[in-house]
């Protein structure tokens, strides 16, 4: 059954949101501001008919058919636009070119910045407890989100992957309806972008704009003014570029808020909400693991933090069934008591007396800690610096992006019911002596998260970007060493680790293939 949107009554102020783009912190890896605007090579014109993610079809929510050109309604909107691009200031410029090198970059780029604003550990309460931060109650102490790897990897693909199925289903009725954008119905009107080579309705940056916010005042609570006031300001820039009218923004804007009310309901019945676990069940992974005779992992913290998000591994995927990601799940580590693991151990502890220049370099770049947007937000900087010289279209920033984000949050599901199936000490617990060049992250070791991700990555880059993948295979390998190197995971972690992330990836990039575009 098709769900109809109804026209917005109320349109879009055109006063613009003057925001101070050039003076924003940037604490994590970002575009320069000052790109070039896209230049698609390909309209891909067709991505009405490529396959979405979480949609049935790509018609599953009507949009009205728009007004012709000579409507009144329709005549009314152009004249606003020229009567606003008289009077353009030089902030609406900037904010017309800023958005301009590509809505699905610079989403992604906002993105990365709230992961690594919320990325902060909560600290102990006087009593020695942790408390936890709730979606419950958000805006309390400590604020929700915790934004940890596994938390931001789920962010990455339901955001991504909302707006690969939103545009998806933007293209289809472009393609359908045809509308001319408004620098082609009246020459008075000038294209201040360069001229889109696809129809304007529904309006790209408005159906961006429309699933990201919703997505993401979702994710991040507390973010809600600021996420509505980046909305408007893309897509007040388009309008006033001359490529989107009032109605082609609403309809845009509608069509991609009811894609996110699909994914929100998704993401509300994955499991992730109950992730955290409980104090009984934190107790019982200890004890479970020590009756077998093994050495469990306990947080090296003082006071002893919660392990982080321990039912993780049994969060829903985007793409994959459960039975799939388990079988993912590879085989056990060395025994705690045994010569291997005694090898392994002493290892770590001749990387940690000896660092080089060129261990601590590798340690810093791929720390990925706290405060930064998590080993996932590096790679997808990475893909977006490859991805800008491609001069992709916004639909195959978008599907690409996608696919990217949901091998590695398919990686944070295995990655952790691996940690929690076996529970294994990290090497500093093991032997003391061992001091990191880094922190010590609050969950079991085996296997290693950054390799995990790293191998996923890899995988799926390598394969829309072939001629990269000696650099992304370079990389990964360099992420994972970094761990061991660290004194963080001893080697079976990161080997193992980068295997099963490749594994993950395949799984992803096969879907990938049935997308379309290819």
């Amino acid at each position: 059954m098709k769900i109809i949107l109804y026209k917005i009554g109320l349109g879009i102020s055109l006063i613009l949101l003057i925001l101070i783009i050039h003076s924003c912190s940037k604490k994590v890896y970002n575009i320069n501001d000052q790109l070039t605007a896209l230049r698609p090579v390909l309209a891909d014109s067709d991505a009405g008919n490529w396959k979405p993610i979480l949609l049935n079809t790509p018609n599953q929510i009507a949009i009205p058919q728009p007004s012709n050109a000579i409507a009144a309604d329709y005549q009314a909107e152009l004249s606003v636009i020229k009567q606003n691009q008289k009077n353009l200031n030089p902030d609406q410029f900037a904010s017309i070119q800023y958005w301009a090198a590509g809505n699905v970059l610079r989403w992604n780029e906002i993105l990365r910045e709230l992961v690594a604003k919320y990325n902060l550990p909560v600290v102990a309460s006087a009593d020695g407890t942790y408390p936890i931060p709730s979606s419950a109650n958000p805006l309390a102490y400590p604020l929700f989100p915790f934004s940890n790897p596994p938390y931001s990897a789920r962010a990455y693909a339901y955001i991504s992957a909302a707006q690969y199925d939103a545009l998806v289903a933007a293209y289809y009725y472009k393609s359908q309806y045809g509308r001319k954008a408004p620098y082609l119905q009246d020459t008075s009107i000038k294209a201040l972008v360069p001229k889109p080579k696809i129809s304007s309705y529904p309006s790209e940056a408005a159906v961006l704009a429309g699933v990201t916010a919703e997505m993401m005042k979702l994710l991040f609570p507390d973010e809600v003014a600021n996420i509505q006031a980046k909305a408007h300001e893309a897509e007040n820039a388009a309008l006033l570029s001359g490529i989107a009218s009032q109605s082609d923004i609403n309809a845009g804007d509608s069509l991609g808020k009811h894609v996110a009310d699909l994914f929100i309901a998704k993401a509300k019945k994955d499991r992730a909400g109950v992730a955290v676990g409980n104090a009984t069940i934190w107790a019982a992974l200890e004890s479970n693991k020590a009756a077998t005779g093994e050495i469990p992992w306990i947080s090296l913290e003082n006071p002893k933090r919660p392990p982080m998000l321990p039912l993780f591994g049994n969060v829903q995927s985007l793409i994959l069934d459960s039975a799939t990601l388990v079988s993912l799940r590879p085989g056990p580590p060395p025994l705690t008591s045994s010569d291997e693991m005694k090898q392994e151990v002493n290892e770590e502890l001749q990387y940690t007396l000896h660092p080089t220049a060129e261990t601590i370099r590798i340690t810093q770049f791929w720390a990925d800690g706290v405060g930064t947007s998590t080993p996932p937000g590096h790679w997808n900087y990475i893909a977006s610096q490859d991805f800008i010289s491609k001069n992709y279209s916004e639909i195959r920033w978008a599907r690409n992006l996608a696919f990217l984000n949901i091998g590695l949050m398919d990686a944070a599901i295995v990655c952790w019911n691996t940690k929690y199936y076996y529970f294994n000490p990290r090497p500093s617990q093991l032997n003391p002596a061992i001091k990191t060049l880094t922190g010590v992250p609050n969950f079991p070791s085996y296997i290693s998260g950054h390799s995990t991700f790293s191998g996923a990555a890899c995988t799926i880059l390598s394969y829309l970007v072939p001629e990269n993948a000696s650099k992304y295979q370079q990389m990964a390998s360099e992420a994972s060493n970094s761990r061991m190197v660290s004194g963080i995971h001893y080697k079976i972690d990161c080997s193992t680790g980068l295997t099963v992330g490749t594994q993950v990836g395949n799984y992803a990039v096969q879907k990938l293939k049935q997308a379309g575009g290819n």
